[in-house]
């Protein structure tokens, strides 16, 4: 899953991208909301971690135009402006959540499970397609009578084919939810983590399309 970060503080900064990388997230960082606007064209992002007070383009003016344009990625609004009025219009620009500095990452990495899995029409703190069941939580995968603790990228790959049973994902499609801009991908890396998925899971947990990609059968 990829995340975007805007976020001009440095040390903020570098203490969220290293809990969203711990926790298997890929993260692009912008500093200045145009830059953002920018990296959010291409539609590349699963989520976004917005701040308010950023040079070039505020965040709020960033969310609205977001909106204006129709896209419904998940934004979170990370601020240290805490007012009743400036939450309130936070959440009315189109933020899914509003967290203010300082805030705990634990709560932050929950906070953003939750937005992505209701993005993808799950309520529940598990995601699954009736054969396969993941905690994002504890990146823990069961199949039947297996129960697997999946690596950073083994939980990347099935989480993102998760949040769309039924869909095919190509390779490049997985590579762009599972790997950030300043991330070098190996040509086999997604065949590598499907097998692997596949070794722990069973051979059936993951369709193979030939020449399309892969997909999880959507439960019936």
């Amino acid at each position: 899953m990829r995340v975007l970060l805007v976020e001009d503080d440095a040390m903020i900064g570098e203490a969220v991208c290293v809990a969203l990388k711990d926790a298997a997230y890929a993260v692009d960082w912008v500093r200045r909301g145009d830059e953002a606007a920018d990296a959010l064209r291409y539609g590349e992002h699963q989520a976004v971690l917005l701040d308010l007070g950023l040079p070039g383009r505020g965040g709020l003016e960033l969310l609205a135009g977001l909106r204006q344009q129709g896209s419904s990625i998940p934004v979170i609004i990370i601020t240290a402006r805490d007012g009743l009025s400036e939450r309130i219009a936070g959440l009315d620009s189109g933020a899914d959540d509003y967290l203010v500095k300082p805030f705990d990452l634990d709560e932050l990495l929950a906070r953003l499970r939750a937005v992505i899995r209701r993005q993808g029409g799950q309520a529940s703190g598990l995601i699954g397609n009736g054969q396969i069941t993941l905690d994002p939580a504890t990146h823990t995968a069961f199949c039947g009578e297996s129960r697997e603790v999946l690596s950073s990228r083994e939980f990347a790959v099935l989480h993102a084919l998760l949040l769309q049973p039924g869909r095919i994902l190509s390779r490049s499609a997985l590579e762009e939810r599972v790997y950030g801009w300043d991330e070098e991908v190996e040509s086999n890396a997604i065949d590598y983590l499907i097998h692997q998925l596949r070794k722990k899971l069973g051979a059936a947990s993951i369709k193979n399309i030939r020449g399309a990609g892969w997909m999880v059968e959507k439960e019936q």
